[in-house]
């Protein structure tokens, strides 16, 4: 068994919730800690030499300490981003002291050897971005909609004229403003008469839509998949813009080939879990069914019916030494 689980997320995640609830019915040790809390509530000594090549010391927080060497699982989740914890001082120092906090604390808790990650951030980070999702699926076999990636007026009214229906999609979420509030951009259908010289601001990802009967979600967690077909009652382009009690989930058999192109995309990636988006066509029996959309390497997934499932797969992988992909 893992000796501690090292649970890497902010104070309020309900997801993160889950999982050390069950590591406790396991009565595996779990630390749960927020980076950001660098300061009185959370302090660290860490070591390193020619004659002990890994990192040891003592991490503190206010209610546990942690000797590095215990640790076998890391769950990286979503800690407070260091910026918002030096918020408050100049400019200067705050970007000084979160790149400080970000390449040593962060630096050595994003490295220790022995312990299992699920997912170390740096592969989160670089599966992250959408052009180089949509490349490997492909590479794969998986099919995925014809994409347009550009900041060109006359680029983006020639794919318009070549599909029979263009939507537009953003790479990423959309950030809090001023009032710390966050916000949504859904997918929508664009037209060619919808685009004018402002295009050129920043990059746009357009995709010819998939003429879909439903949506799946696809939950991977090591070897262990967990599909959701979803239904909005409402006929939404986008099943995220509406009220989520309302959304229809019927479990869904994955074809074979499409499952192992899933976990070779995730073992190329260096993720041991990552939440899949696929269109559906047909009744979702064929691969020719299934259109690949996006990954999120760290994606939510406590809304689905098979939730309780998918907690005890993350149990499973951060108590067993040995399991997953460090």
């Amino acid at each position: 068994m893992a000796r501690t689980v090292l649970v890497v997320t902010a104070l309020e995640d309900v997801t993160a919730d889950w999982v050390i609830a069950a590591l406790n019915e396991r009565g595996v040790t779990v630390v749960r800690v927020d980076p950001a809390d660098v300061g009185p509530r959370l302090s660290f000594g860490f070591r390193i030499g020619a004659d002990a090549p890994a990192w040891s010391g003592l991490l503190r927080t206010e209610s546990r300490d942690v000797e590095l060497g215990e640790v076998g699982a890391v769950y990286h989740r979503r800690p407070t981003p260091f910026r918002d914890r030096f918020a408050r001082l100049p400019r200067q120092q705050r970007d000084f002291a979160a790149a400080e906090a970000r390449h040593g604390l962060g630096g050595v808790l994003n490295d220790l050897r022995s312990a299992v990650y699920v997912n170390r951030p740096a592969a989160v980070a670089r599966a992250e971005f959408k052009p180089g999702q949509l490349r490997r699926f492909a590479e794969l076999g998986l099919r995925i909609p014809a994409t347009l990636v550009t900041n060109d007026l006359v680029a983006a009214r020639d794919f318009a004229a070549r599909h029979p229906s263009v939507v537009c999609k953003t790479f990423r979420g959309l950030p809090p403003g001023e009032d710390g509030r966050a916000g949504a951009i859904w997918t929508q259908r664009v037209h060619s008469d919808d685009f004018d010289d402002s295009l050129s601001v920043t990059a746009h990802l357009f995709q010819a839509e998939v003429p879909k009967a439903g949506d799946v979600r696809v939950t991977v967690v090591g070897r262990r998949v967990f599909a959701q077909r979803i239904s909005a009652p409402c006929g939404a382009l986008d099943w995220r813009c509406g009220s989520w009690d309302d959304l229809v989930h019927s479990p869904v058999t994955v074809p074979s080939v499409v499952e192992t192109a899933l976990h070779r995309y995730l073992a190329d990636s260096g993720l041991v879990f990552g939440c899949f988006d696929f269109a559906l066509t047909g009744d979702g029996s064929s691969p020719d069914d299934w259109w690949a959309i996006e990954c999120n390497p760290n994606g939510q997934w406590g809304w689905l019916p098979d939730a309780f499932a998918i907690t005890e797969a993350f149990a499973d992988i951060l108590s067993t030494e040995g399991s997953g992909s460090s």
